[in-house]
C-alpha cells in the first residue's frame, strides 16, 4: 500500500488551548497589565493599534475558552486570542529578549509577560468591546464537547438526511467546536465508526457512543497536556504527550492495539485520516 503523505504541522485544538488556559490562569488572573509591546501586528487580522491603550492599567478578571479561542476578560472588554496554525502563548520574564516570531508581549505587574509567538502569523489578538459571544468569530460556533447539551441525540438530529462523512462532520466547528484532526481520528476509532461513513446512516445508538468517545478522547488528551507534533508547548513551556499514546493517529502500518491488523491512512480533504479497517465499520 502506498504511504499516505501528510504534514505533521499541528493547529492547536481544544486540548492544547485548554491546557494553555489552565497554565495562564494562576499567573494572570488578578494581575494588572502594565504595557503591551507589539513587534509585528501583521497576524491573520492586524493587532489593533490602540491595544496597549485599552489594556494598560486593566486587571485580568478571568480567562475563558470558547472552542479554539481564548478570551481574556477585563472590566471593560475582552482580549480574544486565536493561535492559528503555529501560535503559542507562554509566560516569560519581562526582560527576556525577544526571539524570531515573538510578535506581541503583554506585560504584567508581576514582571512577567504573556508572549505570543506565531511563525506563520495565522493567529489573532483582537479587542472586543461588547459582548464576546456575539463577536463574528464566536457566534456561529457549535456546542462545546463537555457541555451537557452535547449528546448523541444532538448529533443525530443535526446529521439527519445528510451524506457528509462523519469525520468531516465532527470536525465542523458549527456542529461541535474544538474537535481537531488527531482527536477526530481517535474518537472514531474508540467508537468503532469508519471515518468515511455518511452521517445520515449512523444510528442514534452509535451517535451516543461517539459523543461519549469524543469526550473521553479529549479528556485523555487534556490529562496528557495536549499533543505536540511540532511547535506546540503549554504556557509553561512543556510539550504535550498525547501523541505518544494514540491508538491510530500517525500509526499507519503499525498493528492495531485491539485486533493487530495494520492501521490504514487515507486523505479526506486536505487532512490525513488514520483508522483500523477491522475495528471501524
Amino acid at each position: 500500500m502506498q504511504a499516505c503523505p501528510y504534514n505533521p504541522l499541528q493547529m492547536p485544538e481544544l486540548p492544547e488551548v485548554e491546557t494553555t488556559r489552565r497554565g495562564l490562569v494562576p499567573r494572570m488572573v488578578g494581575r494588572t497589565i502594565q504595557d503591551v509591546v507589539v513587534r509585528d501586528a501583521r497576524l491573520r487580522w492586524p493587532v489593533p493599534r490602540d491595544l496597549a491603550r485599552r489594556l494598560r492599567g486593566a486587571e485580568v478578571v478571568a480567562i475563558r475558552r470558547r472552542g479554539k479561542y481564548l478570551l481574556f476578560d477585563f472590566p471593560k472588554g475582552h482580549l480574544l486570542v486565536h493561535l492559528g496554525m503555529s501560535g503559542r502563548l507562554t509566560m516569560v520574564p519581562e526582560d527576556r529578549p525577544a526571539k524570531l516570531h515573538d510578535h506581541v508581549d503583554v506585560r504584567l505587574d508581576s514582571h512577567e509577560s504573556l508572549r505570543l509567538n506565531d511563525p506563520r502569523r495565522f493567529g489573532a489578538m483582537l479587542w472586543i468591546g461588547g459582548e464576546a459571544e456575539k463577536h463574528a468569530l464566536l457566534r456561529g460556533l457549535g456546542v462545546e464537547p463537555f457541555d451537557p447539551a452535547f449528546t448523541g441525540a444532538h448529533l443525530h438530529a443535526l446529521a439527519r438526511g445528510r451524506r457528509v462523512a462523519v469525520k468531516h462532520f465532527i470536525m465542523n466547528a458549527s456542529v461541535v467546536t474544538g474537535v481537531g484532526n488527531i482527536y477526530a481520528s481517535e474518537a472514531l476509532f474508540r467508537a468503532g465508526i469508519h471515518p468515511t461513513r455518511p452521517v445520515g446512516r449512523i444510528s442514534l445508538e452509535r451517535w451516543n457512543v461517539l459523543a461519549q468517545a469524543i469526550r473521553d478522547t479529549l479528556s485523555r488528551a487534556l490529562d496528557a497536556g495536549g499533543s505536540t507534533l511540532r511547535d506546540y508547548v503549554s504556557a509553561t513551556g512543556e510539550p504535550g504527550q498525547f501523541q505518544n499514546v494514540t491508538s491510530v493517529y500517525d500509526r499507519e502500518g503499525q498493528p492495531c492495539r485491539r485486533c493487530s491488523r495494520p492501521i490504514k491512512a487515507l486523505r479526506q480533504g486536505q487532512r490525513s485520516t488514520f483508522y483500523c479497517a477491522g475495528c471501524q465499520r
